[in-house]
């Protein structure tokens, strides 16, 4: 068992066992779905551990430059790259580093398309289709949502570009399950159909919850399959990024201070605002662990960050005994979605990044302080 009293907080403890075990189901929906599996990093990039994450992906899809670019240097698998609007300063680099480059509408494709092939003659191309379709659950996550800014509608796709695209690629989930993911597809192939048997691939894009315990990965697999029947054994690919790290790990904390102001208050040495953005943004409550919900147990308490924002607020949590300066606060699941959103807001130091080994052994392999706050600022 993990002795948190003796690592440096806040801090991300990533558990590789249970990463692996992520790793070992989405390896396994590879090979019994002939899909190819890529890391979206935009939901986990810690790249200490892309040793371990290559060993059962084909690569990652990157948003931009500089993703595109660590993908490129750690992951050293396929790259796939997609923006909303590319650059033309960053459109050279970006196709000489990439296998993939998606392109968000027919505008950006006529602009840069031929630049990407003159400098990477064996990059695909690629563009993002929006099937208009998407039961998720947020709509600051609904990239299928009115007035939507990614990808192209049926609408306003230009047929001219067919004979310079290789292939078609949508994303409309959100944590979701399978029977999203055949509703969304439904509408993909009702929409755009006509165009699928002509392309080399088609990404299904992320959002599958398949290292969920209740996913239904069989049936994924079988979607996934008859999908590839229906389509002359079209390549498939799917980027799950939380998926990835879903239930690796947790961020540890120290509470600093306890006080009552009309109910109990602990103030913690991390914070929602800077470094849990999605419990605000999407929102949702982090577990605690050994906690439950206001006045379940004998002991209540908001737990706050150490920050001068006053909704920088975790939530109202119970506890068996009282809460003592330097007791150690986890919050789990805290992986993905986390380190890779997170700010310097305030000055507040960044948590530390923290492997746990197959074989018990810690390693601290990231640790921050007043430099990268500075460095962000002149």
């Amino acid at each position: 068992m993990l002795n948190y009293n003796n690592l440096p907080t806040p801090a991300y403890v990533c558990d590789l066992a249970r990463l692996e075990n992520n790793l070992k189901l989405l390896a396994h929906v590879k090979k019994e779905s002939g899909a190819k599996v890529i890391l979206a990093l935009k939901g986990f990039a810690m790249w200490s551990t892309f040793d371990l994450v290559r060993q059962y992906l084909d690569g990652a899809t990157a948003s931009g430059l500089h993703e595109a670019k660590l993908a490129h240097e750690e992951m050293r698998g396929e790259v796939h790259t997609y923006s909303p609007a590319f650059k033309e300063e960053e459109i050279e680099e970006i196709a000489s580093i990439s296998d993939h480059i998606v392109f968000n509408t027919p505008s950006q494709l006529t602009r840069f398309a031929a630049k990407a092939k003159a400098i990477n003659p064996a990059i695909s191309i690629s563009l993002r289709v929006n099937p208009e379709f998407s039961s998720s659950p947020v709509d600051l996550y609904n990239p299928c949502g009115i007035y939507s800014r990614l990808g192209t509608t049926k609408k306003n796709f230009d047929e001219s570009i067919l004979d310079q695209l290789d292939g078609l690629n949508f994303h409309a989930l959100c944590e979701q399950n399978v029977d999203a993911l055949e509703g969304v597809l439904a509408a993909f192939e009702e929409k755009f159909g006509a165009y699928i048997d002509k392309m080399k691939y088609v990404n299904f894009g992320g959002g599958h919850h398949i290292t969920r315990k209740d996913y239904d990965v069989e049936k994924l697999i079988e979607v996934i399959k008859a999908f590839k029947k229906r389509h002359n054994n079209i390549e498939v690919y799917l980027e799950p990024g939380e998926a990835v790290g879903w239930q690796t790990g947790e961020l540890v904390s120290t509470v600093l201070d306890v006080f009552e102001n009309g109910m109990n208050v602990a103030i913690l040495d991390t914070s929602a605002e800077a470094h849990m953005p999605d419990t605000l943004a999407m929102p949702y409550r982090a577990d605690v662990r050994g906690a439950g919900e206001a006045n379940k147990k004998a002991y209540t308490y908001r737990l706050g960050g150490n920050t001068c924002l006053a909704g920088d607020i975790m939530g109202d949590y119970s506890f068996d005994k009282p809460l003592n300066v330097g007791d150690k606060i986890i919050f789990e699941d805290q992986i993905h979605y986390t380190f890779v959103k997170n700010t310097t807001f305030n000055g507040i130091k960044l948590p530390s990044l923290v492997l746990v080994h197959q074989n018990g052994d810690v390693e601290v392999v990231k640790e921050f302080g007043y430099t990268n706050y500075k460095t962000r600022l002149s």
